[in-house]
């Protein structure tokens, strides 16, 4: 598998599951890095030298060589593309690749709007409405049930991008108070990722 030349840098927050994306993938891919974490309490992601790299003031960001890309989710591609030769995280497969793709749109659509801002608006009081968000999550959740039924991963029976993308905010849906409890497909679903080689746990608030 090609390596960087130097690690890759991470700029990070601990409690966002959308580092924890980049984080885990890199950790899966067993590629060196550098883990930055980025003070956004103190607004460390407003000051002209974080802005540099990411204009919109977000986490995650990396730094690969000469390559500097924000958004979890265009990072993952990145990541799976440039080294990831076998293609087992990006499948070459239309069908397959296809299927990554809606779960990366799952990530940045009801996963944001469902577990992530019940969660948010619950620990964090980002001003959202957090029965709206638990209703979007218990949606997202029911579908994901029927999906997961008979499968080890979202594709089947081997990991992709697409488990990457979904797990972290998921797994602390109950954080937001959405509970996993009505869901076994889902939790064995998450336990299965969770048992993976070079797995790496999303934190959790007080842990």
């Amino acid at each position: 598998m090609t390596k960087p030349a130097q690690p890759i840098r991470v700029y990070n927050s601990p409690l966002s599951g959308h580092c924890h994306r980049v984080r885990l993938l890199l950790s899966l891919l067993e590629l060196p890095h550098e883990v930055i974490d980025v003070d956004l309490r103190a607004g460390a992601q407003k000051r002209p030298e974080f802005l540099a790299k990411n204009p919109l003031g977000q986490v995650p960001v990396i730094e690969d060589g000469d390559v500097v890309l924000y958004d979890s989710n265009a990072i993952l591609v990145y990541l799976a593309l440039r080294y990831d030769e076998e293609r087992r995280w990006l499948p070459r497969d239309p069908v397959a690749a296809a299927t990554v793709v809606r779960w990366l749109g799952l990530a940045a659509g009801p996963i944001y709007f469902g577990p992530n801002l019940a969660r948010a608006a619950a620990l964090f009081k980002a001003p959202v409405d957090q029965n709206q968000a638990k209703a979007v999550g218990e949606r997202l959740l029911a579908g994901l049930e029927q999906e997961l039924a008979g499968k080890a991963f979202a594709l089947g029976a081997e990991p992709s991008l697409a488990d990457v993308a979904g797990y972290a905010y998921i797994v602390v849906a109950p954080e937001g108070g959405i509970a996993l409890e009505p869901y076994p497909n889902v939790r064995a679903w998450l336990a299965r990722i969770e048992a993976l080689p070079r797995f790496t746990p999303m934190a959790r608030v007080g842990r």
